[in-house]
């Protein structure tokens, strides 16, 4: 009884502060926001057994990125950026079909899904750091190791980027 309250609780609050993410206009207010996203994720990992799970996204997501996020934003001057933006009718389209082609998707995923599928391969044990460190290391290397790379690319360009040197015109 306790649990189905507090899932719905902060499913609520998950739902709410991520819409709320979306349509607010200051980007600060929409990192905080997304904090707040996460940490209602993170206490539904907690309702699931997957302590170690939900810490490790409070640490990763809420503790560094978004502070990363926080930070690039208010090092920016985001005030000039706060203007109208002038839609057109094509982009208009172009985003609802791309939003009920995601909804679509989404419902079919959903649909297809079985409740045997829902259930972790091994029972108790899922969600153990043993249980995530075996599959990150055997059956998600590959995607493990690409993300990686990526990342190692995200963070080169952007010491590229931060050190470039305006042209000077003269």
């Amino acid at each position: 009884m306790v649990q189905d309250i507090l899932f719905y609780l902060f499913s609520g609050i998950a739902i709410v502060s991520a819409v709320a993410m979306v349509l607010h206009k200051n980007p600060v207010y929409s990192v905080l926001l997304l904090i707040l996203t996460l940490f209602s994720l993170a206490g539904l990992y907690v309702l699931l057994e997957a302590p170690f799970i939900a810490a490790v996204h409070i640490i990763v997501y809420a503790g560094a990125i978004v502070v990363l996020f926080l930070f690039v934003i208010m090092l920016l001057d985001m005030k000039k950026d706060l203007e109208p933006v002038r839609w057109r009718r094509l982009s208009r389209i172009l985003a609802a079909c791309a939003g009920l082609a995601f909804l679509i998707e989404a419902g079919l995923v959903v649909l297809s899904m079985r409740e045997q599928a829902l259930m972790a391969e091994s029972g108790d044990f899922a969600g153990s750091v043993e249980q995530v460190g075996l599959l990150l290391f055997t059956r998600y290397l590959l995607p493990f190791e690409i993300a990686s790379i990526l990342l190692l690319v995200a963070i080169i360009g952007v010491v590229v980027l931060a050190r470039r040197k305006p042209l000077v015109q003269g």
